[in-house]
């Protein structure tokens, strides 16, 4: 595959996660569980590593695809990807078309495959071009087919909205095309082509849906075909990939406990993940209130997706980089993170691209109208400058407003919390703004290292120092700073680090204080829920304390067994 294909995929992929948001926003077919957005980024992201070895790219596609729509993207993909260069990309557009089509066990129109059908169309009828007025003619045609969904699915029309899963595959194939003629940032924002049909009506009522949203790989043996059709029959909404010897599963169903035996039968289950469809359909009914002045933030502040839904801000992802894969810090599992680091395996974390960073500053703006980004310290990341650079040349109204908070990890999410909740009691934006800044005032963390290896492991510390370090049961105690992550204390063992977040929280608060604390824990949630937690709810108990998991992008570098403090007190918003 040349180079020029590769970059376009990646631009697609990069493209799907700066809107993600608004397509889960948007996600009420086959249920309104709110998550196609996020599936097709982790179903997609294998498309980021394209190595040659189209074949391998496939399985791993196979294996990470999510939910209805990354399962049918996928399977759409392993058509794409046969493709060697622009020039033949009909032949092989036509094949994922095939493939993605047959995959689905009852495909009903108005869902992504409508729009595969309305491209292969096109290319058949004419071969790609490598100009401006190619691209803009087959952008216009699928843009008329995402348009035409709600004519074609009542629940679409019911909801006024298009399908989500069909607008994530246009916005993905905008930026494909729009890449192949070297003109990325060229593609116009999907609020303008799609304006009034992006936004669910007041009146529509989710219908609430029992059961399980299931995807599991499978090594059979045998007669794949015989087994697919017993599959089918064991749920809803159901996508069957077969590969190899693999087949990858998606279904609904009302008893996962029996399906799993079912399918146990047939063959060796590699992986297997099922979701409550009834806590997904609840939290998709959450509703925020806005102020005039969103946040927007990164999740290198120890803040979750589910953080984001509740509160009502929006996140930009760091990427979290092992062997097999690399997906957002925010899909990943702190589980399986924190696994890996302990078999010593290697990790890593990247930035966002710049493009996809671009791309996400222009959806907020065009979501909300005017953003504050209280953005990870310029000293950890380089997305301060690149927003300050992008905002130079793309903001005149200046509605894109950008801070460097100094901060990281909890510190950040702290600030970023308080900030929101004000946000939403204001109409004065210059308000929130000042608000922000006290809050980057008063905010304090301090991190609990268990092991110096992990630091090393990244290139932080000296192999050797970290040697003796641990060796001498020496466990470092750091602060996010403006310059950086600064050694703060030295404790042997958790008591006394226990003992030194007490002295700095009675030196900060008040006993009846009503602070925003919060307590952040690796793979040792237990014991920071009953040891630090209960401590500081005893000492404190009108403050408000929240649980929450450490960034990862933090944990890839500090290692298990971290846990961190960190905490807001109440201050003169005046």
């Amino acid at each position: 595959m040349d180079q020029s294909l590769q970059n376009a995929l990646i631009s697609g992929v990069d493209r799907v996660a700066a809107w993600s948001d608004l397509l889960d926003d948007i996600n009420v077919f086959p249920i309104a569980d709110g998550d196609t957005g996020r599936n097709l980024i982790a179903s997609l992201t294998p498309l980021r590593q394209l190595n040659g070895n189209c074949e391998q790219t496939i399985q791993q596609l196979l294996m990470s695809a999510r939910g209805n729509s990354g399962n049918i993207a996928t399977r759409f993909f392993s058509g794409l990807l046969t493709a060697d260069s622009a020039e033949i990309l009909s032949k092989a557009l036509r094949l994922g078309r095939d493939a993605a089509r047959k995959a689905v066990n009852d495909p009903v129109p108005g869902t992504m495959l409508t729009l595969f059908d309305a491209l292969v169309e096109f290319v058949e009828n004419e071969e790609f071009k490598s100009n401006q007025d190619y691209v803009e003619r087959i952008t216009k045609h699928l843009e008329k087919t995402v348009q035409s969904t709600p004519n074609l699915l009542p629940i679409l029309k019911s909801a006024g909205v298009v399908d989500s899963g069909a607008l994530g595959m246009y916005v993905f194939l905008e930026g494909f095309f729009h890449s192949l003629i070297d003109r990325a940032d060229q593609c116009i924002p999907i609020t303008t082509r799609f304006k009034g049909m992006l936004q669910i009506k007041p009146s529509f009522k989710e219908q609430t849906e029992e059961g399980y949203c299931v995807d599991v790989v499978i090594k059979v043996d045998g007669n794949a075909e015989e087994k697919m059709k017993q599959i089918a029959l064991l749920g809803e909404s159901t996508v069957i990939i077969p590969h190899n010897n693999f087949l990858k599963v998606h279904l609904h169903t009302k008893n996962p406990v029996q399906v799993r035996q079912k399918i146990e039968e047939m063959g060796q289950i590699v992986n297997w993940e099922d979701d409550d469809l009834a806590a997904q359909i609840k939290s998709f009914k959450k509703t925020q209130k806005q102020g005039k002045l969103h946040i927007l933030t990164d999740a290198a502040g120890s803040l979750t997706r589910e953080n984001s839904h509740e509160l009502g801000f929006s996140l930009l992802d760091s990427y979290i980089v092992t062997k097999d894969k690399s997906l957002p810090e925010t899909l990943f599992s702190p589980k399986e993170i924190y696994e890996i680091m302990r078999r010593n395996q290697k990790i890593s974390t990247s930035q966002a691209s710049t493009y996809e960073r671009h791309q996400s500053y222009q959806r907020v703006l065009e979501q909300y109208g005017r953003v504050l980004y209280l953005c990870v310290g310029s000293v950890f990341t380089g997305n301060y400058d690149v927003a300050c650079n992008w905002k130079k040349q793309n903001d005149k109204d200046n509605r894109f407003i950008v801070l460097d908070t100094a901060a990281a990890s909890g510190r950040l999410a702290v600030i970023v919390m308080a900030t929101v909740r004000y946000a939403a009691e204001t109409d004065d934006p210059s308000a929130v703004i000042e608000f922000a800044q006290k809050a980057m005032e008063k905010a304090e963390e301090y991190v609990f290292l268990d092991k110096l290896k992990y630091l090393a492991a990244g290139g932080r510390l000296s192999k050797s120092s970290a040697f003796f370090g641990d060796m001498l049961s020496m466990k470092p105690i750091v602060s996010p700073l403006a310059e950086g992550a600064k050694k703060v204390g030295i404790a042997r063992n958790q008591k006394a680090q226990l003992k030194f977040a007490f002295e700095r929280l009675k030196k900060t608060l008040s006993k009846d204080s009503k602070a925003l604390i919060l307590l952040e824990y690796s793979d040792n949630r237990s014991w920071v829920e009953s040891e630090p937690r209960n401590q500081i709810k005893k000492m404190f108990p009108a403050a408000e304390i929240i649980l929450q998991p450490l960034s990862l992008t933090s944990g890839v570098h500090m290692g298990p067994g971290t846990w961190a403090l960190a905490f807001i007190p109440q201050f003169d918003r005046g």
